[in-house]
């Protein structure tokens, strides 16, 4: 995602619908300065608000997460293996490093305060875990990429994620409502 293009189509939204970054602010119960951050592309609205914020600026999540661009053509499909293989990497990272190296233990904490969750607890737990996948997947979705429903039939055992991303792939717009 391109933080600057977002940024300008968010303030190109706010400045059509007449709102300053203040009462736009006040609309998403934030910041002024956390919308400032958003329209120089120094950060991205958090995803507790985007439906909020799309409904005050009268556009989509597609249309934004894509600085104002709509996507077209086919989906790209992502695989569940390379999502689980991705958080196997994540595990690798704290063994090939060291458990206290700053590096690796600012990455957690990053996770963790922007997930709001322990993540080496949710790792050790296989239903957890299982729900970490489901939520990439999803993201990926709502992204505009698609999955092989029999392979996270295959993969996952909790029957009721293969249920829900199932619901995703349907009909992603409707569940983003």
């Amino acid at each position: 995602m391109d933080n600057i293009k977002i940024g300008g189509y968010i303030q190109s939204q706010r400045k059509e619908a007449k709102l300053t970054q203040k009462e736009l602010a006040d609309k998403l119960n934030i910041s002024f300065q956390a919308v400032s951050k958003w329209e120089n592309g120094e950060s991205l609205p958090d995803t507790g608000i985007l439906l909020d914020l799309c409904e005050v600026l009268n556009t989509s999540v597609d249309r934004l997460l894509n600085g104002g661009d709509i996507k077209t053509g086919e989906r790209k499909l992502m695989r569940v293996q390379d999502v689980m293989e991705g958080f196997q990497h994540l595990e690798a990272i704290g063994k090939c490093f060291g458990e206290n190296c700053t590096f690796y233990t600012a990455m957690i904490e990053g996770v963790n305060t922007k997930m709001n969750m322990d993540i080496i607890e949710y790792l050790h737990n296989p239903k957890t875990r299982q729900v970490m996948y489901a939520e990439v997947i999803i993201q990926g979705i709502l992204e505009g990429k698609t999955v092989d429903i029999e392979e996270v039939d295959a993969l996952f055992s909790n029957k009721r994620m293969v249920e829900m991303i199932r619901k995703y792939l349907e009909d992603p717009e409707g569940m983003k409502r």
